[in-house]
């Protein structure tokens, strides 16, 4: 055990040496300050473990990661019970479903050491719906999403922009244009730059490994009776989503085809939803617990750029989630008048000559400033 946390502290100062110098703005809006026991979750590769080594390299705290080979022989409240004998204040544990017997372990561990700080992490936040009971509601729970437009400029140009309402307030966004070349900026982003990994290079491999990892390591842990066949229809699913010009799937064809029930496929799409692999755009005032909703996208729109898939649907699933950052968004009830409802606005989403039907606003791709009640897709990355 003690050569365990030995290898644990080296690892972490050694972490620390490579977090890098310019942040994600969305780090300031989380705080840790006090807070005795949180869980932050979202996608994966989207700076969730740098956040926690920034937040804590000043702090009597120590890191690890549950997926280490190092720490599996022992069980997860004797590594915490050893860190905190050593004198830590807290301990952060990153990938807390990997523990086996978590549940268990964090719950022992946060009743027996009251005076101790508990922060752990994952990929959705059904890691605490899973069983936590009285738990779940004593960690304050933290969603990171995937980077917007506006952060990958400061990320990559040093320029900070605040998030702006880009219906009514978008004005001040035209000097950038003047500075940088936005449209190049936007099409590497959009392409290639959705999550932080962008900065080591083969995103696109990157991001092929992080979908398989969500889909063959993580989604398991949240869906019962999981067989092989279900992780083979979920690939089925993200393939079809991928290049369908028509972003949603047969239920009643894909349960026949792969010999499940409709509550098994339900139920698969939801925690697909829940771990942001797919995102479910509702209709509004659709009450159901399992639906299809009114469209399905990917998580990611990078994901349509990097696997050759139907750039419709990249720009709508783009506009799906940068918008549904901040405001509430649904599925249009009759698309001859409109694709979405945003807030109390209703949008149309398409290439530079997309017409507009009965929508406030058309916002377009491959053009760099706005006119009348059109303005560019790039500005909706500035939302949050």
């Amino acid at each position: 055990m003690k050569e365990v946390i030995d290898q644990l502290e080296l690892t972490y100062q050694r972490i620390k040496l490579f977090i890098p110098e310019r942040k994600r703005p969305f780090f300031r809006t989380l705080n840790t300050e006090n807070i005795r026991s949180f869980l932050l979750y979202g996608p994966r590769g989207v700076g969730k473990t740098t956040f926690l080594i920034d937040t804590i390299k000043d702090k009597n705290f120590l890191y690890l990661s549950a997926d280490s080979l190092a720490i599996h022989a022992y069980p997860l409240y004797d590594i915490i019970k050893e860190i905190f004998a050593r004198g830590y204040d807290g301990v952060v544990v990153d990938e807390i479903h990997f523990s086996n017997n978590w549940i268990m372990h964090i719950k022992n561990v946060y009743d027996d050491y009251p005076d101790k700080y508990i922060w752990i992490s994952d990929s959705s936040n059904l890691i605490l719906q899973k069983g936590m009971g009285d738990l779940s509601r004593r960690f304050v729970q933290y969603r990171m999403p995937m980077l917007s437009f506006r952060e990958y400029v400061y990320l990559n140009e040093g320029i900070y922009y605040d998030p702006v309402d880009v219906f009514s307030n978008y004005e001040h966004l035209m000097h950038i244009i003047k500075g940088i070349n936005i449209i190049k900026l936007f099409k590497d982003y959009i392409t290639g730059g959705l999550r932080p990994i962008f900065f080591e290079g083969q995103y696109c491999n990157r991001l092929k490994s992080l979908l398989e990892k969500s889909i063959y390591h993580d989604i398991p842990f949240y869906v019962p009776s999981i067989q092989e066949n279900h992780l083979q229809l979920m690939n089925a699913i993200v393939s079809h989503l991928l290049t369908s010009p028509i972003p949603t799937i047969n239920i009643s064809g894909m349960c026949r085809d792969w010999g499940v029930s409709k509550d098994k496929l339900y139920s698969l799409l939801n925690v697909m939803d829940k771990s942001e692999l797919i995102k479910i755009v509702q209709r509004k005032g659709n009450k159901h617990i399992y639906s299809k909703g009114g469209k399905i996208f990917l998580g990611d729109s990078s994901m349509y750029y990097c696997f050759n898939g139907n750039i419709g649907s990249a720009r709508e699933a783009f506009i799906v989630f940068s918008l549904g950052e901040k405001y509430p968004i649904f599925a249009s009830d009759n698309e001859k008048e409109y694709d979405y409802q945003v807030g109390r606005y209703t949008i149309e989403v398409g290439g530079r000559n997309k017409k507009n039907k009965k929508a406030d606003f058309v916002i377009k791709d491959d053009i760099d400033i706005p006119y009348k009640n059109n303005f560019p897709l790039w500005m909706v990355g500035f939302c949050f």
